[in-house]
């Protein structure tokens, strides 16, 4: 009775090769560049953003969350994983002075309290919607005895408002009406300031300032102007 033909590891047969010493069971290879395709070595500048613009981002989110929000569903456009993760990304991870936020997707799972699987659907989600782009990034090294670009950290930046798909600015609050609580009380005219001035200090050299400020007489200004020329040479001080 033969024996049954065995199997051996395909690395048994294989020879070894300079500088490299054979594996037992297996025989394991290394890309030159495993990286992403879109990756770049150049180096990424930041834009700094200050502490109170990147809230006011962040309050911008929640509300077109909130204004997608849809019957019957959980959440709106950007969703509770998305919105946890831009929270974790402004407030925990963004430097505003130099605008720099390249957090690993295990340190922003660990903030946001999410799988890194739900952080990289809800990056891609922020980035489909316009909030949140980003630029992949990797670095030129050498590993036994080799060059190799070796992938790093997404740098990302949190974009204005404008860009966002889908999203609407809130309508600024309109000028309180005439009469009403709110509206500043109308300023004196010219005339009515001269002669309230006339009255409590009674200082003509006063009184012609004012007058010749008026930008809408200008036929007073330039009396008052020539009131105030002569004054000075009759009474030079």
């Amino acid at each position: 009775m033969s024996r049954p033909h065995m199997m051996l590891p395909l690395a048994n047969f294989m020879p070894s090769l300079p500088g490299m010493t054979a594996l037992s069971g297996s025989l394991r290879t290394y890309a030159p560049s495993p990286v992403w395709s879109d990756s770049t070595t150049k180096k990424v500048k930041f834009q700094p953003l200050k502490k109170k613009a990147a809230t006011r981002l962040w309050h911008r989110a929640r509300d077109f969350d909130r204004k997608t929000k849809r019957k019957d569903c959980h959440g709106g456009a950007v969703g509770h994983a998305a919105l946890q993760v831009l929270h974790t990304l402004i407030f925990d991870f963004l430097n505003y002075e130099s605008g720099r936020l390249d957090p690993s997707y295990a340190a922003i799972a660990r903030k946001a309290n999410l799988c890194e699987r739900a952080v990289a659907n809800a990056l891609k989600r922020l980035r489909d919607l316009g909030i949140l782009n980003w630029v992949r990034r990797c670095a030129e090294k050498w590993i036994d005895g080799r060059f190799v670009l070796e992938q790093e950290t997404n740098a990302y930046a949190v974009l204005p408002p404008t860009q966002w798909r889908g999203y609407k600015e809130p309508p600024e609050a309109p000028p309180p009406a005439p009469g009403t609580w709110g509206e500043h009380p109308p300023l004196p005219s010219q005339i009515e300031q001269a002669i309230i001035e006339q009255r409590d200090s009674g200082d003509p050299r006063t009184v012609l300032g004012i007058l010749g400020a008026d930008p809408g007489d200008p036929l007073a200004a330039a009396l008052a102007q020539l009131g105030l020329t002569m004054m000075e040479k009759a009474n030079p001080q």
